[in-house]
């Protein structure tokens, strides 16, 4: 499968003029031939923008903003994962990322399940135990939104439920580039998988971000990276890379029993 990575700031509150860059980042991959783009988080409506300007932003997943995904995806003939808030039935709002196939339907939406910092914990609920995937040109796919691909144990459930490409929509900010250059590609080795790590760049409210989007392959190297500006990253996932490791095959279930069970400690 052809992937595209959109890496590009966001006019903070503008979702209209978000939705139009990334339709044209869209046009241009599906002239790639990619059958899918991949965009950063909270991309079409900007992240640190202030709690009371997320919830006044938030809608249903099936609101204005995702009309307008499905409309790009049938326009342009290639399945788009957008960065959003949503808000649930439960009137809480959440961290998202919607996949939205190539014929416009609704083929899953992820919550972010772990809260990163006052930002998100002001902003946002953490989303629950669902965890869906999909197909995508022919790889299943699933989703992990930004601070997610750093537990290792969440990634691990995305391996065993089958997945071939892991999509992570992204905030990343410095001083914490180590995510994007060691943490990514070494997710994608541990458990024999791609990770499409789509980054935001520029700067918005107290935040620096520092792009560095990447694909990382099953074997650990890296397909491409981008630098700190805006940028369309495509590649190609060869399925044949899936089978180069073997940690899933060695692993002993029986010992990781006090992993899911002991507290955290440490800093937050």
């Amino acid at each position: 499968m052809r992937l595209s990575l959109f890496q590009a700031d966001a006019e903070p509150g503008a979702p209209h003029r978000n939705l139009d860059r990334l339709e044209r980042a869209a046009a241009e991959a599906a002239e790639r031939g990619s059958a899918l783009l991949v965009g950063p988080e909270m991309g079409l409506t900007g992240y640190d923008i202030g709690a009371e300007a997320v919830r006044a932003l938030a809608e249903p997943a099936d609101g204005p903003m995702a009309a307008r995904i499905a409309a790009i995806a049938r326009r342009h003939g290639i399945a788009v994962l957008y960065g959003y808030p949503e808000r649930g039935a439960d009137g809480a709002v959440y961290n998202a990322a919607q996949l939205i196939g190539s014929d416009g339907r609704s083929l899953l939406n992820q919550r972010k399940t772990h809260l990163y910092g006052d930002l998100d914990r002001g902003s946002f609920a953490p989303g629950g135990d669902t965890f869906p995937t999909a197909e995508v040109g022919g790889m299943r796919v699933g989703v992990a939104i930004c601070y997610d691909v750093e537990f290792p144990e969440l990634v691990r459930r995305h391996a065993l439920a089958g997945v071939d490409a892991l999509l992570v929509p992204t905030a990343l900010m410095t001083p914490y580039e180590i995510v994007a250059t060691t943490i990514v590609p070494a997710r994608a080795f541990e458990n024999g998988i791609f990770v499409a790590y789509a980054n935001r760049c520029g700067r918005e409210g107290t935040l620096n971000y520092c792009g560095l989007s990447s694909v990382a392959a099953p074997d650990g190297s890296v397909l491409a990276r981008a630098g700190d500006g805006e940028a369309l990253l495509t590649v190609d996932l060869d399925p044949a890379l899936r089978h180069v490791g073997t940690h899933l095959a060695d692993r002993r279930p029986d010992l990781y029993g006090a992993v899911s069970s002991a507290p955290g400690k440490g800093g937050s």
